[in-house]
């Protein structure tokens, strides 16, 4: 992951991928996961997302990864709670109650430094890695998670007109990234309105990935 490159989209401003709602998608199927109030849902790489306010006014709890701890002092301040501080190995956690950020390479972060989560909700973390990270990630997300359900959110477009991230990711990627670990459900496709970026033509997927 080029760190160097997602540092600077935050210093200068450049957060297009910074949503300004709770993504309608999350809300319409979040009930797919079948979850509990009180269960732990991991966002790796989270950015300071409005997700994790309403995930958390639903009564869940939240653990997020995020590289940029910028984003994640202004996710705070934006909750109104001022984080516990602590060092974990390499990574720093922002905590308060129901919620832990891990503030660092997310590939430093550990099953056990993460702790038990039901379910993984992945809007911004797949289509951010180029085609050659992403086997990784998938690995890594998998073992550190082991294997917790998913919400998936991806873009399809020709990646001709535009260079990601984010990066177009095709139904038969997802199928080669996962489907030996999970049954693949595509919950719904929809246009982006105006394009990506104002730049392309573009779909919006959210997947439900269930354990096999």
């Amino acid at each position: 992951m080029d760190s160097n490159f997602w540092h600077q989209l935050w210093e200068s401003n450049e957060i297009g991928f910074h949503q300004r709602a709770v993504n309608p998608l999350l809300a319409e199927y979040i009930n797919t996961l079948s979850l509990a109030e009180g269960d732990r849902l991991f966002l790796p790489l989270c950015g300071k997302t409005l997700d994790i306010a309403w995930l958390l006014s639903k009564g869940y709890r939240v653990a997020g990864a995020e590289l940029n701890k910028p984003a994640v002092e202004q996710l705070f301040s934006e909750l109104g709670v001022e984080p516990r501080i602590s060092t974990l190995g390499n990574l720093d956690c922002y905590s308060a109650e129901n919620i832990d950020i891990f503030v660092g390479d997310i590939f430093e972060l550990s099953s056990e430094i993460l702790g038990g989560v039901d379910a993984i909700y992945d809007r911004a973390a797949l289509v951010a890695l180029p085609d050659q990270m992403r086997k990784k990630y998938r690995a890594h997300l998998l073992e550190i998670t082991r294997i917790a359900p998913q919400l998936l959110l991806t873009f399809e477009y020709d990646q001709t007109v535009m260079e990601g991230p984010p990066f177009s990711i095709s139904p038969d990627d997802i199928k080669q990234y996962y489907s030996d670990k999970y049954s693949l459900s595509l919950l719904k496709k929809i246009d982006v309105p105006g394009g990506l970026k104002g730049k392309c033509e573009a779909s919006e997927t959210i997947w439900l990935l269930s354990a096999i």
